[in-house]
């Protein structure tokens, strides 16, 4: 295989729990009652202590997660207060939004906070999408996305694979992805908690190859394909195999409610497989 940079990405869920939607795919909402930790928003002093961490292990991407629909002018400020105490603790860190929904003049003020750039998948495909949510539109999702770019943040936007959905969805959430212009696309695979509606992750380790493939080579404007949730349950010891296909990015350290790869194994296997961990994000 050869030789390339890996971009290692932390996520912080900084305010967990609390989303009134029903998505059949997240332990965040409340319906389902998941045995999760919840919690209002972490105090910025523990975010930075926790960015710090996740500094010294190689991540260079931050993600700041807020649970819920979308942004509102409360959650708004927080997050750029956020955002901007680390930009100023951590000035080489790249920031990265995902809070849901957001206007332009929600997203021009993170900007104008640090943000470097904001996550928003779309999920699946606009066909499939009323089956696994009900109390909001793919739509919705796809406007975000498009706000984004507009406002000139980067944009990264992927999905989740494994929860019941036919080729053809996929295809066609490639497809959207790429008509975005998305300039990364995190690629997330299903995984299964019993007091979720969708019950099993419906993919193989071969079907995750041939979309990380299709992905690195059909959306031609992503610099990053990043797998994150669902790697280790999908490729266990042989994500070589990812790389192979295309990927050159993973979250490192622990998801949003699931435990993670601890973060030094996975700079081991990065090593031990010859790949060179990236020092900046330049995408």
């Amino acid at each position: 295989m050869k030789t390339k940079k890996i971009y290692l990405c932390a996520i912080n869920n900084v305010l967990s729990g609390s989303c009134s939607e029903d998505c059949h795919f997240c332990t965040q909402s409340a319906r389902y009652k998941a045995s999760i930790d919840r919690y209002r928003f972490k105090s910025i002093n523990q975010i930075v202590s926790e960015a710090r961490e996740a500094l010294s292990y190689g991540a260079i991407g931050y993600c700041l997660v807020t649970a819920g629909k979308g942004l509102d002018d409360s959650k708004c400020e927080e997050v750029a207060r956020i955002a901007h105490r680390l930009k100023r603790e951590f000035p080489s860190l790249w920031l990265i939004g995902c809070n849901g929904t957001a206007t332009k003049e929600q997203l021009r003020e993170l900007k104008k906070s640090g943000i470097d750039s904001y996550n928003h998948n779309l999920e699946t495909s606009q066909e499939y999408y009323p089956k696994i949510c009900s109390t909001h539109s793919w739509q919705e999702r796809y406007i975000t996305a498009q706000n984004v770019k507009s406002e000139g943040l980067m944009l990264c936007c992927g999905g989740i694979f494994g929860m019941g959905e036919s080729q053809r969805d996929r295809d066609s959430l490639v497809f959207a992805i790429s008509s975005l212009k998305a300039d990364a696309v995190p690629i997330n695979f299903y995984i299964p908690n019993p007091a979720l509606p969708i019950k099993e992750c419906s993919i193989t380790q071969s079907e995750a190859i041939d979309i990380i493939h299709k992905v690195s080579t059909e959306v031609v404007s992503a610099s990053i394909v990043m797998v994150a949730g669902g790697r280790e349950m999908i490729f266990g010891d042989s994500e070589v195999a990812m790389y192979e296909a295309g990927a050159n990015s993973i979250v490192v350290g622990d998801y949003l409610t699931t435990s993670g790869e601890v973060p030094q194994r996975d700079i081991d296997r990065l090593k031990s497989l010859g790949l060179d961990i990236a020092k900046e994000c330049n995408a």
